[in-house]
């Protein structure tokens, strides 16, 4: 999924933005948050997160938008009738 160019948005990166930042606000939000409320794993990817949100905000909100949508996406093609 990533590229060289791309490495902040590592796989692990991306998982943790689709699993816990469902909005560019949620994002935001979780900027606002104190750290010491956070646990390890958290405050790990939160340090990337602030770094791409203020070095490269329109791909973060394009990646944060991107996943949102791939997980839609799936959930609708769950329900989608196969013809035989």
């Amino acid at each position: 999924m990533t590229t060289p160019q791309d490495a902040d948005f590592s796989d692990d990166f991306c998982r943790f933005l689709q699993t816990r930042v469902p909005s560019v606000e949620a994002a935001e939000a979780l900027l606002r948050e104190k750290r010491d409320t956070l646990d390890a794993e958290v405050v790990l990817h939160i340090a990337t997160l602030e770094k791409v949100y203020r070095e490269r905000p329109v791909t973060l909100f394009r990646v944060i938008y991107g996943l949102r949508d791939a997980k839609i996406r799936s959930f609708a093609e769950a329900f989608n009738l196969r013809k035989k």
